[in-house]
């Protein structure tokens, strides 16, 4: 098959747990040619993996490249008002999202033909945004609603234009759309799955609706600005999997995201990631001191701040302790990365006791390096660091976040996210008692061995593409003006905290 794999912010151009399932994927299905399809931010990033030769081409979408300085004159303003009007109000609480898929095929046009940006950025657009922004707030009673502000209206309709851009690239002429997450990525899947019926496989690592909620907190924007950017997200995330043939989470905690929102529960099926056990053989000896590891990037997904503060309390149980974080920083994280030193620096962890190492490779050199993993995210999907540190032969300590109770099981305490002082308990406990530290390192390692092997799990993908095989051409016409308008329900996600000391075993997925 001509397939095409489609990223957003990850392989070639950075490293992390979703370009090493994407290179392993490519490297495993070297009888499928594929096509790379990234969305990037400039369009300028370098390749950082040395691509196998069953990749055809590499194409990239950039978000944030240069935009166009074209002005929208009175003909296009005239077209493009009801396909805005459309779009924008499908945006609005009381809308229910009605007629936002059908928007996003109208705006594919003035994309495509280089108009977006200039109709977006059009006098009209604002002045309609503000006068809709009291129906997209996120109070329903009213209460402390707040009117767009013209500036506010400019960053909202700037922010939208940059998420849509992928609609200007031609759909992708392949037999297979692959997405490895919902979001932008999912918009180059959709316009060849309406023009041309190509099929559609989304498989989703993290929860890409979650970590926009995180990623856009209070403050960031203003309250109705904010709710505008995360109803357009919710909106494209409900529209993916609604058009999806097959949703493919890594773990059961994403599924219950994808059915609250709309996903169908027969086309869904799970998949866990998987490691090569031959790459992670298991620790024969322990480092002299009392040693934690944190293996990934400097991110604030990764709360490395309440890692720090936790590392701080433990030295109090653990005064020769030690903190080892290796691990890149991803361009645009050079802030926080300067801000986790700083705060290393406050809590008296300057001394040695606390090293930012950067990245290790073979990764397993960092496994064997530490007595613990140690993983404090406040967001996770099924972190490939839990997996291959559980095959190491190195019990878990992690926060009871995403698919990582599916991960650890009963290999390691998990505690509630930031939570330092729940975390630094956990930690402490398992390097002062050598007895419950190595019966969690035999559990970590026979459930690598038993659940999370590479084969078994291309074994289920290879599965998966010859279920939807190559069925091109079965166009889907745009729906008559009721199907647009057809009410759909949407069940709220409600999160709650699960704190687990010891984690019981999961149910396995098959």
């Amino acid at each position: 098959m001509d397939i095409t794999l489609i990223t957003e912010g990850t392989y070639p151009h950075n490293m992390g747990g979703v370009s090493v399932w994407c290179d392993q994927l490519l490297r495993e299905m070297s009888e499928h040619t594929f096509e790379l399809l990234s969305i990037s931010a400039t369009g300028t990033e370098k390749s950082t993996w040395e691509l196998p030769s069953n990749v055809a081409r590499v194409g990239t979408i950039p978000l944030w490249g240069p935009t166009s300085r074209r002005r929208a004159g009175p003909e296009l303003r005239k077209r493009f008002a009801p396909v805005l009007e459309l779009f924008l109000s499908s945006l609005a609480i009381d809308n229910h999202g009605r007629g936002f898929a059908h928007s996003l095929r109208q705006l594919t046009e003035f994309a495509r033909a280089g108009e977006l940006g200039a109709a977006l950025s059009s006098k009209d657009a604002v002045e309609l945004l503000v006068g809709m922004s009291p129906a997209c707030n996120e109070r329903a009673d009213g209460e402390g609603v707040r009117q767009l502000s013209v500036g506010d209206a400019v960053e909202v309709l700037v922010q939208l234009e940059h998420f849509l851009r992928p609609l200007a690239s031609p759909p992708p002429r392949t037999e297979l759309c692959h997405t490895t997450a919902n979001g932008l990525g999912t918009l180059p899947a959709l316009s060849a799955k309406w023009e041309l019926g190509t099929p559609f496989l989304m498989t989703e690592h993290g929860v890409y609706l979650r970590e926009r909620y995180l990623s856009y907190l209070p403050g960031t924007l203003s309250q109705a600005a904010r709710t505008m950017v995360l109803r357009f997200f919710k909106l494209l995330v409900e529209t993916a999997y609604e058009n999806a043939d097959i949703v493919a989470p890594v773990c059961r905690y994403n599924r219950l995201w994808e059915m609250a929102n709309g996903t169908s529960p027969e086309k869904i099926r799970p998949v866990h990631n998987g490691i090569y056990l031959n790459s992670f053989p298991a620790a024969v000896t322990d480092p002299a001191v009392p040693t934690l590891v944190f293996v990934g990037r400097i991110d604030p997904l990764k709360d490395i701040e309440t890692l720090l503060r936790a590392f701080a309390e433990v030295r109090l149980k653990v005064p020769e302790c030690r903190l080892r974080i290796f691990g890149p920083t991803p361009e645009g994280g050079e802030d926080y990365y300067k801000k986790c030193r700083e705060l290393a620096t406050e809590l008296g962890l300057d001394d040695g006791s606390a090293t930012f190492e950067g990245p290790i490779r073979p990764t397993v050199k960092a496994y064997h390096a530490g007595h613990v993993l140690v993983l404090t995210s406040i967001s996770e999907g099924l972190p490939y660091v839990v997996l291959e540190a559980m095959a190491s032969g190195r019990p878990i300590v992690a926060t009871d976040v995403g698919g990582v109770a599916e991960g650890v099981g009963s290999a390691g305490l998990l505690t509630p996210p930031r939570d330092p002082s729940a975390f630094a308990a956990a930690c402490a406990r398992l390097l002062t008692d050598e007895k419950l530290r190595k019966s969690l390192a035999r559990k970590a390692r026979d459930r690598a061995v038993q659940l999370f092997s590479a084969e078994r799990c291309f074994a289920l993908y290879r599965g998966l593409y010859d279920e939807l095989g190559p069925r091109q051409g079965e166009v889907i016409s745009l729906p008559e003006e009721q199907e647009v308008f057809r009410l759909r329900s949407s069940v709220p996600v409600r999160e709650g905290g699960t704190e687990q000391v010891l984690a019981e075993e999961p149910e396995v997925l098959a």
